[in-house]
């Protein structure tokens, strides 16, 4: 049984046993114990706004243009970036007017920034994109100003995909990936088969030291910080710091996703965004080996005693839960 469940079995438990909410505050933590937690919704969007509308301008700003691939046409207008039918649908369209904006097409992208960021947490986006060559969607990451220039202040990719490619991609740029070319020390990039023209969640778990991407709650790669001085000092992990999110549908221009058919209308709906923090829940937790019960102070949630080797669980021990791992 995972700590989420053993959580959630001690919180369904309390409501029969009202009792084990009593204690709110627990010393710290004894040898071999840690605190329980749990995740808590801290930032979403569920694009229900009405059609045609805006994404929430208290949550998303329309991106910059500037010369990257990704943004290099970037237009600030609800054709290509608006809410359509409880999903947010970013497009990429031919662009009909070029005495105006000289640009074969126009693009759109939101992001985040200077709205919400955060540091560590849980991300889930569920979108689907369509297939047709150039085709560049990217659910990712970007630093919250003030921070270092790309690459050393980091950018994670939650989701990319590419032309009509039946297969996702997740990765992390760095100094440590990009400058000095350790993108495989450790991997720093990974990649599955998905039907990404049809509804997926791809999330990303971020803690102090790894990332770990998800597709529909099944893990696909993790990169882990180094415990390297010297790896640390090169920019391998500048993953400490609060980053914002970015959600765009671009095209390519035949140096990784192929030159865009720019008479085509690119889709990519995104259903949602979810953002988790861990928080903690007031119960400890125990190893199994370190789990020897005294019949006078460890008891189970009905309040019988123990006295043989404690199995898996939630527990009283003087007058407090713990939980054994």
């Amino acid at each position: 049984m995972t700590r989420t469940k053993k959580v959630y079995t001690w919180m369904v438990a309390a409501l029969f046993c009202p009792t084990l909410l009593a204690s709110q505050t627990l010393p710290p933590s004894a040898e071999g114990e840690d605190e329980g937690w749990e995740y808590q919704l801290v930032f979403s969007d569920e694009f229900d706004q009405p059609n045609g509308s805006l994404p929430d301008p208290a949550k998303w700003q329309c991106s910059e243009r500037h010369h990257s691939t990704w943004n290099r046409w970037i237009a600030d207008s609800s054709a290509v970036a608006c809410i359509r039918s409880g999903s947010l649908l970013c497009r990429a369209i031919p662009n009909r007017n070029r005495t105006v904006d000289d640009v074969p097409m126009i693009t759109g992208a939101v992001e985040s920034r200077d709205r919400f960021s955060f540091t560590y947490g849980k991300v889930e986006v569920r979108l689907r994109t369509n297939l047709h060559q150039g085709n560049f969607p990217a659910a990712w990451m970007m630093p919250q100003p003030p921070a270092e220039g790309w690459p050393k202040a980091g950018e994670i990719d939650i989701f990319e995909s590419i032309d009509d490619k039946l297969v996702a991609y997740h990765t992390v740029h760095s100094n440590w990936t990009y400058n000095l070319g350790h993108r495989s020390d450790p991997v720093s990039s990974f990649s599955e088969k998905v039907t990404v023209s049809d509804w997926h969640v791809y999330a990303l778990e971020w803690t102090e030291n790894a990332l770990t991407w998800l597709v529909d709650g099944t893990v696909v790669g993790t990169y882990q910080k180094s415990t390297d001085p010297l790896a640390l000092e090169q920019g391998q992990w500048p993953f400490d710091h609060p980053f914002y999110i970015i959600l765009n549908q671009s095209v390519g221009n035949g140096s990784w996703a192929k030159d865009a058919d720019t008479s085509y209308t690119y889709s990519t709906f995104f259903d949602y965004v979810r953002v988790y923090q861990r928080v903690p829940t007031g119960v400890r937790s125990l190893p199994l080996s370190a789990a020897t019960p005294s019949s006078s102070e460890i008891s189970d949630l009905t309040g019988q005693r123990l006295t043989a080797p404690l199995r898996p669980g939630v527990y009283i021990r003087n007058h407090r839960k713990f939980i054994v791992r």
